[in-house]
């Protein structure tokens, strides 16, 4: 990541006991909310590509395979035009991330997620006028820009503002809000699925989010790690001193984060050189081991295609959606508990906890 050194923000700055002030919960709150934007597509694709106006219009080959379909309709979906259109925003935010830690470097955390949001704000746009599976799939590759830049300044923003001592609970806000951009597109695909423009209501509302996120980062300051590390101290003094309080003495903390801004520099210049070190491996191993392992379990997959999924077992075209919205539901109540436990008990334990659920519900479902 873009600070990957301002990765003493976890080490000496936590000496720092910051207050939770009203400014630093606002900042928060607005930064999390760039989470909006990439729950909402989560949730929106699957219950669209389940519409029948959708799929008549712009893949009239799925609907014929359904009518021809006895057992089982889950290959009714095996169109790769279909595949590209849901597959583009993952493969644009996966081009976009590559660039996106530099990014966050150069231009500011803040300011790289005012440019994810007017990127999603865009493809939102073109999507829900699309007129051809073009305009869709350049619609689509727009959302996964702004999701690849907003996914990759937002957790960095969180933890440089957050008081240390609650640094895990506010950045489980980021996944908090993903999760209730979950649930209010498939409430919305639930509520639209029966009219023939529904569709584009469902991908044009898209823009709610992104104009919340992109407003709301306008009006908040960079964190003083980004001002600092763009040599902006005296704007970082400024930013530090509104989000721990008037009346708190920040210059300790300012201090401590010019030690640490050098710090990066210096590991900067040979950045993949010293991440191999033999000290660092441990660390290399697990960032990527984590998100590795997490993706192959399919929980991902579930949340993307829950409406098909539950089609493809069986379920009717509402009870599809309404079991995506209890799914959605349960995942949100499981980011609160998440949120009061995590710097109670850590990080570790969240990790044991939730490893040791996963591996019993798959289990589960083999016996």
């Amino acid at each position: 990541m873009a600070v990957g050194g301002f990765g003493g923000v976890d080490g000496p700055v936590s000496s720092f006991n910051g207050k939770i002030t009203a400014s630093v919960v606002i900042t928060c709150i607005v930064a999390a909310s760039s989470g909006l934007i990439f729950g909402y597509d989560i949730g929106i694709s699957g219950g669209v590509t389940t519409m029948q106006p959708f799929l008549q219009k712009f893949f009239p080959s799925v609907l014929r395979k359904a009518a021809e379909a006895k057992t089982n309709i889950y290959c009714v979906y095996d169109s790769q035009v279909l595949t590209s259109f849901t597959s583009s925003l993952y493969i644009a935010g996966l081009a976009a991330s590559l660039v996106a830690s530099r990014l966050t470097a150069a231009i500011g955390r803040r300011n790289t997620m005012v440019l994810g949001g007017l990127t999603f704000l865009a493809g939102a746009a073109i999507n829900g006028g699309a007129a051809n599976v073009a305009m869709l799939i350049f619609g689509r590759i727009l959302l996964g820009f702004g999701v690849g830049f907003t996914n990759q300044a937002t957790p960095v923003y969180l933890s440089e503002v957050a008081p240390p001592r609650w640094r895990g609970a506010f950045n489980t806000g980021f996944q908090f809000f993903i999760g209730i951009g979950v649930v209010a597109a498939n409430c919305i695909n639930y509520g639209t699925a029966k009219r023939s423009w529904g569709w584009r209501l469902s991908l044009g509302l898209a823009v709610v989010p992104a104009a919340i996120m992109t407003i709301g980062a306008l009006l908040i300051s960079d964190t003083p790690s980004s001002l600092i590390e763009r040599g902006k101290v005296e704007q970082a003094r400024h930013s530090l001193r509104k989000v721990r309080g008037k009346d708190c003495d920040v210059e300790a903390e300012l201090a401590e984060l010019k030690k640490a801004s050098d710090v990066a520099n210096e590991a900067k210049r040979e950045p993949f050189v010293t991440i191999f070190q033999r000290q660092y491996r441990p660390h290399l191993v697990m960032s990527i081991a984590i998100p590795f392992f997490q993706q192959l379990t399919g929980i991902n997959i579930i949340a993307f295609y829950a409406p098909v999924l539950f089609q493809s077992v069986g379920f009717g075209n509402d009870s599809a959606l309404i079991a995506a919205i209890i799914l959605g539901l349960v995942n949100l109540a499981s980011i609160l508990v998440s949120t009061g436990v995590v710097d109670r008990f850590g990080r570790r334990f969240l990790f044991l906890e939730g490893g040791i659920q996963m591996f019993v519900c798959q289990g589960w479902q083999f016996c």
